[in-house]
């Protein structure tokens, strides 16, 4: 099915083990984007990132991973698991060599696509990426706000702590709308991002957040299960061009994330900006995509 007002497929794609993938595509013969969403986040139109990933000769596909809309939950999956899926969609599409984007809890599945498609994954770029939790080096929590704090901390102690917190935070995102969206984020806004939350990007992540947790919260669980455990690859393995994009007044993902990443993914290319948060370093999109192009392996 095609949404006349962003260009998009929709489709489900199966995978070998017999579960169901939500996916999104623009179609066209440009370089095959695969863009990786948030946490929360299931697939969902996103006309202004379409339009910028056209604009730099890309098709932009994106799927929801395990739990989120009508994907199929993958309970213990862990971030390695997304490149195996992202496959599957790709090889369901007719698609070979592609470049990966993630945004936020999306930046480290691209990291994992970049890690384990050798040779097809020609490059990837994380939008304010969150890093692993458990390296010595990291304070994972360190600068985030209270409410993400909160979050991980019960995340540490399980599937059955974590689950009925974000069942009950659940309830304010499934019919949220883009003139609400602030209010729902509360205090994880900085004053960048309570700039840029407004008009059409509000209502796209809005319309993220309610296709989350349209079936229920097993996808946002095992994201943060998984965030908190083994990523289950080596980032010192990737051989391709990486771009970290970090905003230096991000509340949700702290930049100290993006320079983490930035001293541990072999050859990336920093780019943390000042003045800049969590949701407004979209604002950034077409820059991040150019050089995405620019620097693939070919």
């Amino acid at each position: 099915m095609v949404d006349p007002s962003s260009g998009a497929t929709a489709r489900t794609v199966t995978t070998p083990d017999g579960r169901s993938l939500d996916v999104l595509d623009s179609g066209g013969d440009g370089l095959p984007l695969l863009y990786h969403s948030g946490t929360p986040g299931g697939a969902v139109p996103w006309p202004a990132g379409i339009q910028a990933a056209t604009r730099s000769g890309l098709r932009w596909i994106t799927y929801s991973r395990p739990g989120y809309g009508s994907s199929t939950p993958k309970p213990g999956r862990t971030v390695a698991d997304a490149a195996a899926d992202s496959a599957t969609v790709l090889d369901a599409l007719g698609v070979g060599a592609f470049v990966s984007v993630g945004w936020s809890g999306g930046g480290p599945h691209a990291l994992a696509c970049a890690a384990l498609l050798p040779g097809r994954c020609q490059g990837a770029a994380t939008i304010a990426g969150a890093a692993p939790s458990h390296e010595p080096d990291l304070d994972f929590v360190a600068g985030m706000a209270q409410d993400n704090v909160e979050e991980f901390t019960l995340a540490s102690k399980g599937r059955d702590v974590l689950a009925p917190a974000l069942e009950e935070l659940a309830g304010s995102f499934r019919s949220v709308t883009g003139e609400q969206i602030v209010e729902a984020l509360g205090g994880l806004l900085s004053e960048p991002d309570l700039a840029a939350l407004r008009g059409p990007l509000a209502d796209y992540i809005a319309a993220l957040a309610r296709e989350a947790v349209r079936t229920g919260v097993e996808g946002w669980v095992d994201d943060d299960l998984a965030f908190c455990a083994p990523w289950a690859f080596d980032l010192s393995s990737i051989g391709v061009p990486v771009a970290i994009w970090q905003g230096r007044e991000d509340l949700m993902v702290p930049s100290s994330h993006g320079e983490w990443l930035a001293a541990h993914v072999p050859g990336a290319r920093p780019h943390l900006l000042h003045r800049v948060g969590h949701i407004s370093l979209v604002a950034a999109l077409d820059e991040v995509l150019d050089d995405l192009v620019l620097h693939r392996q070919r």
